[in-house]
């Protein structure tokens, strides 16, 4: 029996310095594993890979290969849902080349480009998948285009770092960053200046109040310095929730305001997540999200809301929910 069609989707514009040797390498691989009808589509934005994506699976693909980071890997999914085609007809595989390819690693997807394409080549050939539950993200005022996503998200802090990590301008930036740091390290840069920039806004700004509405019912209100928004399990490096991806509910994890003196170490102890050894210190709450979650200011300001690496910018509220399912490829 001949082997499936696949198409993978790789962007110009993510991963480190090493990480943007592997493209031209995918193709050549699978063949030499036997897997001859292999198509690369290399695409110059997010926009272009979520194009592109939708086109493939109107032609007749049914498994595409999203390589990139975790901007890509949504871009991907995007273009899955814009192509009409039923998610439950396909597997979307994540191959790593990027700088928060999280997800990625949950799977099991190896980061040497030899390893991941045997990882694929065999997961696909035996129909290894592991159910993920899709989000939407939207926002209340409807003047923004909504965003399917899975992975992680967040607002205040959170939904300032893609501001510092996801201009195409900084691609150089971005990649020796992931280089010298590791898959986080722009990850961790962009929460750091997110940081630093809530700090110097501080005094010229009005203090925000938030009401949070989980599954249709009041669940808290007050200040927060960063909501953080995760699907499931997304390993150790952001260890926050314990369900897997597929679990049917999703969490929010907020991080109380409890003065700007604090914040340096609250935000410490949240990129280490051992924040939740002891949260009524910290300041954290945590909330499971099995229908829909709203985040509303007090104010009439636009917000950013981080969508797993990119803005969505939010008035009135933000409002994210459960509305999907599909497979992912998997190693195990």
């Amino acid at each position: 029996m001949a082997d499936e069609r696949v198409d993978v989707i790789a962007t110009s514009i993510s991963g480190s310095i090493q990480d943007w040797r592997k493209v031209e390498r995918i193709v050549p691989l699978f063949a030499a594993r036997g897997m001859t009808d292999v198509r690369l589509r290399v695409a110059d934005s997010h926009r272009e890979a979520r194009a592109v994506t939708a086109a493939v699976l109107r032609e007749g693909a049914r498994l595409p290969i999203s390589a990139g980071g975790s901007g890509t890997f949504n871009a991907v999914l995007e273009g899955c849902l814009d192509s009409g085609v039923p998610l439950r007809e396909l597997r979307l595989g994540f191959l790593r080349k990027g700088s928060a390819d999280l997800i990625g690693k949950v799977l099991g997807m190896r980061d040497e480009i030899e390893a991941a394409v045997d990882v694929f080549v065999t997961s696909i050939r035996e129909g290894r998948t592991a159910p993920c539950d899709v989000l939407l993200a939207e926002s209340a005022a409807g003047n923004a285009p909504p965003r399917h996503f899975v992975g992680y998200g967040g607002a205040e802090i959170f939904g300032r770092i893609p501001h510092y990590t996801e201009n195409r301008f900084i691609k150089w930036y971005k990649g020796v960053l992931g280089q010298v740091f590791g898959d986080l390290g722009p990850f961790t840069t962009g929460m750091t200046l997110a940081s630093l920039e809530k700090v110097a806004k501080r005094p010229f700004r009005r203090p925000c109040t938030w009401r949070l509405v989980v599954d249709g019912r009041p669940a808290a209100e007050g200040r927060y310095h960063a909501f953080i928004l995760v699907n499931g399990y997304l390993g150790p490096e952001l260890p926050w929730s314990r369900d897997p991806l597929g679990s049917g509910r999703f969490h929010l994890f907020a991080l109380r305001n409890r003065g700007l003196a604090r914040l340096p170490a609250q935000a410490w102890h949240a990129r280490r997540a051992d924040i939740q050894a002891d949260p009524e210190r910290w300041g954290l709450e945590s909330y499971a999200v099995t229908e829909r979650l709203e985040l509303a200011p007090d104010g009439e300001e636009p917000f950013p809301l981080n969508v797993d690496g990119s803005t969505l910018v939010c008035r009135g509220a933000a409002r994210v929910s459960r509305v999907d399912s599909i497979r992912l490829i998997s190693r195990d």
